[in-house]
């Protein structure tokens, strides 16, 4: 994939997803959630954005962020973030065996993907999109039967603001984000 090409755009919304390497199911574990919003919250301090919306599910997260007008660099972001979460999760990762030989002798941690999906988001339309995508996300997944149930996702703030009542139901298609 030498010729991935990522759309930078200044200021730019973009829909991510981030899967964890072999698909593992560890992103739901209370260090996992702690690792991960430690390590934002320090990105942020040194490389501002806002998370617009976000769902951790077991083995992968979708979120959309903005970024500051001047700025377009989302990959370093991600970057220092999966490198925190790893190092913070270091001796979890270590006993349980995560790494094949190949990330050993890499030096890699063995809980991310390499790569991630992005997409910038177009337009109003497109934002409403993958807001619904990313807010309904565990009901596709089978892990709950409406949203609200599930605790690790921006949806329980975004219906305490009226955004989400009863009747609002997710758009009607598929992003094709996985």
């Amino acid at each position: 994939m030498k010729d991935l090409r990522r759309n930078y755009l200044e200021g730019g919304t973009f829909f991510f997803t981030v899967v964890t390497h072999l698909r593992q199911p560890v992103l739901c574990r209370t260090e996992s959630r702690n690792a991960l919003r430690t390590a934002i919250l320090r990105v942020q301090q040194k490389h501002p954005f806002e998370v617009v919306a976000w769902v951790l599910l077991p083995d992968h997260l979708h979120c959309i962020w903005s970024l500051p007008i001047d700025d377009v660099d989302y990959s370093i972001r991600w970057n220092l973030i999966k490198r925190s979460v790893s190092y913070q999760l270091k001796d979890w990762l270590q006993s349980h065996r995560f790494r094949t030989k190949s990330q050993v002798k890499k030096k890699e941690s063995g809980l991310w993907q390499h790569r991630f999906w992005e997409h910038t988001i177009r337009d109003e339309a497109d934002l409403v999109q993958h807001f619904d995508y990313i807010h309904f996300n565990p009901v596709k997944h089978g892990l709950v039967e409406t949203p609200e149930l599930w605790n690790w996702s921006t949806f329980h703030k975004y219906q305490r603001l009226g955004y989400y009542d009863k009747s609002r139901q997710p758009a009607d298609h598929d992003v094709g984000c996985e």
